[in-house]
């Protein structure tokens, strides 16, 4: 039995036709499936763990980073449980990290192939991050744009702009593997995946299956270079930089020293610490 777990309002609604091309070719190919729908905030969270509390079906999240971030938070038991995605929303980034197309061509990975296993960060709290988890510049950001009107790339953008005007950086420890270290940070993240806000690639080289995690830490410069910064960030190229630091750790646990808030897969939390471990294996998901 395959769970489908939409959220049918991701792309202004555009899922919608995307779902009824989802299930003819289900019935086509004579796949038990049901569908479940979210309304608001939260949903995908409760529906997943409902689902799998005492099975190990595929669970298949059709949306965007955030829709998949809650599935994978609700999952009772991650080692019980497939996982398959459709992206369908704006960013799709962890979709680009794990080679999934996007769209019906989902599909033929989770009807054709084995799924693969694949890392996630287990963060405590009832949190879990399959792609990113991370305090900084990224938070302020997506603060900004839960404020704005229009289409979500459109506010990243304005928002990242008028972020640069005012950001300050935050003080952080940071330990990795029971080393510790301080800094005043422009971004500090955790990642699994490698890609986050809609296409920025801030850790290259973040493989979904290594068991390792990805520590990737930006010095906060002098503010005139925070632009230059944000363009090796989105062309890829940040750990290049001499203030940037790329380590590969089991766990992590960031503390800020003021209230700076959490972001795990795009989806924002008032939390001013942030842990995480690598589960590695721990989920068996259609991939490339």
């Amino acid at each position: 039995m395959i769970h489908l777990i939409v959220n049918p309002n991701a792309r202004r609604g555009k899922n919608v036709k995307l779902l009824e091309k989802v299930e003819t070719r289900l019935r086509s190919e004579g796949v038990d499936f049901c569908v479940h729908r979210t309304k608001k905030a939260g949903d995908a969270t409760k529906i997943a763990r409902e689902i799998t509390a005492e099975g190990d079906d595929t669970v298949v999240a059709m949306g965007g980073d955030g829709t998949l971030n809650e599935v994978v938070c609700g999952i009772s038991d991650p080692a019980r449980t497939t996982l398959g995605l459709i992206p369908a929303g704006t960013g799709n980034d962890f979709a680009t990290a794990a080679n999934i197309p996007f769209g019906l061509a989902a599909l033929d990975l989770i009807l054709r192939r084995e799924p693969k296993p694949t890392d996630y960060l287990e963060c405590g709290g009832g949190m879990r991050s399959i792609n990113i988890a991370g305090m900084g510049i990224d938070v302020a950001i997506l603060r900004r744009c839960e404020r704005m009107r229009g289409s979500a790339k459109s506010k990243y953008f304005r928002s990242l702009l008028a972020t640069l005007c005012t950001y300050r950086g935050v003080h952080m420890k940071i330990v990795a593997d029971g080393v510790q270290t301080e800094c005043k940070a422009l971004i500090a993240a955790a990642c699994n995946g490698s890609r986050f806000g809609g296409g920025i690639a801030i850790c290259p080289p973040a493989a979904l299956d290594d068991g390792k995690l990805d520590l990737v830490v930006i010095e906060c410069p002098k503010r005139y270079k925070i632009p230059y910064y944000l363009v090796k960030l989105k062309g890829g190229k940040v750990l290049s930089l001499p203030p940037a630091r790329h380590i590969l750790c089991d766990a992590v646990e960031i503390v800020s020293a003021e209230e700076c808030g959490t972001q795990f897969d795009g989806e924002l939390r008032d939390s001013d610490k942030l842990s995480a471990r690598v589960v590695r294996g721990g989920l068996r998901m259609y991939r490339g």
